[in-house]
């Protein structure tokens, strides 16, 4: 694997003692495909039991994307055309993708500039090794089309500090490179210009943290984080109407982070909101593999379901930007979402010795 199709959707090589991986579909944001995650499971394995390669480092082409997500749009048709077998493909491969990531034997270096959302945040918070550069950009904006936080958000964002996991959950709204280190979502800022000198110096053998930390620079400050108290005692209810309640009143008081919040959470999916709170309640309790397991559960049921389509319809297809979202659901129904699914359950592949 040293030679790289310079067309393919994932480029695939060895440089020096880096396994190098490049999400290459820039005209598109390096959206997430199926072949993409096929590819990257292959060159993982790979690469394993390669003694030449000592690290991985996955980065995305042209200077917009890291990843803006999965593929949305195909998934929507696929679910359309009735064809939930090719929608629960992709989500059973990437989630699989995502734990293969987190548990993998070598550092996985994530260089991330520019967009990061949604699939695209499963390939790289799931690093060992997450640096961020001045364009960084993060959100899990899947409320917003009737979808909700997976590739692992179940699991790290009610990890985040002060609730703002919980914050990023419910609102869809962005992270940019100063908040990205003061909440924990990168280790490591990079100025975007020193990005290519530094996947150079990762293809040589030298430890690889050693090798970010010659790089690191100061991170820019975090608005947020200014206001972490306030966004803490808004995000730390257990329900979508006293969250709401809550930035009412931290507006009063002027707090900045406050409106924009409320005015992104009133025009979200109410039920991708009742499941998003659920995850962020059940995630604490969890490992990662169970909170890949409930996220595969709820998806199941998603791309059965109408939220995600009339969400899909009226921020992708369409753009008219006015969903006309399902009733807020009862308990019983959010535990509907998250019931076992038997022999259908997602599974793992037995680690590799």
């Amino acid at each position: 694997m040293t030679d790289a199709t310079v067309d393919a959707e994932a480029l695939i090589e060895r440089r020096g003692a880096a396994g190098v991986i490049v999400l290459n579909r820039p005209k598109a944001l390096n959206a997430l495909t199926l072949t993409m995650v096929r590819l990257m499971a292959a060159a993982l394995d790979a690469w394993q039991d390669d003694p030449f390669v000592t690290r991985v480092v996955v980065c995305g082409a042209g200077d917009k994307a890291f990843c803006a997500g999965g593929d949305i749009r195909r998934l929507y048709e696929f679910g359309r055309a009735g064809d939930h077998a090719q929608q629960l493909t992709f989500w059973r491969e990437e989630y699989q993708l995502n734990e293969r990531i987190r548990t993998y034997p070598k550092p996985v270096v994530a260089l991330i500039d520019g967009i990061v959302m949604g699939g695209g945040v499963g390939v790289s918070i799931n690093a060992s090794h997450r640096v961020a550069g001045e364009r960084f950009s993060f959100a899990m904006p899947e409320v917003g089309i009737g979808f909700f936080p997976d590739v692992g958000g179940t699991y790290f964002l009610p990890r985040l500090a002060h609730r703002s996991g919980v914050y990023f959950a419910l609102t869809g709204l962005r992270a940019d490179a100063g908040d990205a280190l003061a909440f924990g979502l990168a280790q490591t800022f990079v100025p975007s210009g020193a990005f290519g000198a530094l996947a150079a110096a990762l293809e040589s053998d030298d430890d690889a943290g050693a090798t970010l930390a010659r790089f690191a620079a100061r991170p820019p400050p975090s608005a947020l984080m200014a206001e972490a108290d306030g966004l803490e005692a808004c995000f730390s209810p257990d329900s979508r109407e006293s969250i709401l309640a809550a930035l009412e009143a931290a507006e009063a008081r002027g707090f900045a982070f406050a409106a924009p919040a409320r005015a992104a959470m009133q025009g979200k999916s109410p039920t991708s909101q009742a499941l998003a709170l659920r995850q962020m309640a059940l995630g604490p309790k969890v490992d990662f593999d169970e909170a890949l397991r409930i996220e595969y559960r709820i998806v199941s049921r998603i791309c059965r379901g109408r939220d995600f389509y009339e969400g899909v319809r009226a921020v992708i297809v369409d753009k008219d930007n006015r969903p006309v979202w399902s009733a807020p659901p009862s308990a019983t129904e959010v535990d509907a979402y998250l019931a076992t699914l038997g022999d259908d359950e997602l599974t793992f592949p037995a680690p590799r010795p």
